[in-house]
């Protein structure tokens, strides 16, 4: 009888310690941080595989007409211009340049957008456009979303700024069983950087990876009750309630 007791003092004990407290999971808990240090500038900077959306203007408009890709939406199975026009987009390929009309090849990529549309200005103007304003937009923004959290998927971002915070929002928030250090990954000079990020503590504030680039990826991973049921066989849980049904009638006999 002692013994058995014992067995089910040891289950409870288990069961009561697998119990997350309100400090694993509670957000913004801990850490009092500097304000003047708080993360509240973004820089979006151009990658390989962005497909930009290049738009010149000036006073003369009769000059621009050649550095503007033409307003058109073509059906894929006729191949004619139909439907909505939309402007075409400029694709960065993997060694960072676009191929701009006139200009030839104009390497975009590591560039930010205000170092880009200086970039174009100085190329335009004087010689071919007087005064030229350039517009520059990302039309493939996107971040993912994967692990434990409650609505996992790619998400295109068309204002080209999110942080990690609204990242997890759109995801539908992590799931009580979701660790609260998230990670995310970065490619940075050709390399895969990894940010990690504790979302318990108002530090996350400071994070460079507080606001996320295009094509990041943030990843929650699972607890390690949630990571060993997953492991577990599909017939535990019966195996559990057989072992309990067992329990209790030894239980009852031995009185």
């Amino acid at each position: 009888m002692q013994r058995i007791s014992k067995i089910v003092l040891v289950i409870m004990t288990l069961c009561i310690a697998s119990c997350a407290s309100r400090k694993d999971i509670a957000y913004f808990q801990k850490d009092q941080v500097d304000q003047s240090l708080t993360n509240t500038t973004y820089k979006t900077i151009f990658k390989p595989d962005d497909l930009l959306q290049i738009t010149i203007s000036a006073l003369d408009m009769e000059a621009v007409k050649p550095f503007n890709l033409p307003v058109v939406a073509f059906s894929t199975t006729t191949d004619r211009a139909v439907g909505s026009p939309q402007q075409q987009s400029y694709l960065i390929d993997n060694d960072g340049f676009i191929d701009f009309p006139a200009l030839g090849k104009i390497k975009l990529a590591g560039l930010s957008r205000p170092e880009a549309i200086s970039l174009l200005k100085n190329k335009l103007s004087p010689d071919y456009v007087k005064d030229p304003t350039v517009n520059i937009r990302i039309t493939n923004f996107s971040i993912t979303v994967l692990g434990d959290v409650k609505m996992p998927g790619k998400f295109t971002i068309p204002n080209e700024r999110i942080s990690v915070l609204e990242a997890v929002g759109l995801a539908g928030d992590l799931n009580m069983s979701g660790i609260r250090t998230i990670e995310v990954k970065r490619e940075e000079n050709n390399q895969i950087k990894s940010y990690r990020l504790d979302l318990r503590s108002n530090k996350v504030f400071n994070s460079p990876a507080y606001y996320l680039q295009q094509n990041d990826v943030v990843y929650v991973e699972p607890n390690k009750a949630t990571s060993q049921d997953a492991a577990y066989n599909k017939n535990t849980g019966l195996f559990i309630s057989l072992g309990s049904i067992i329990i209790s009638l030894i239980t009852l006999i031995t009185r």
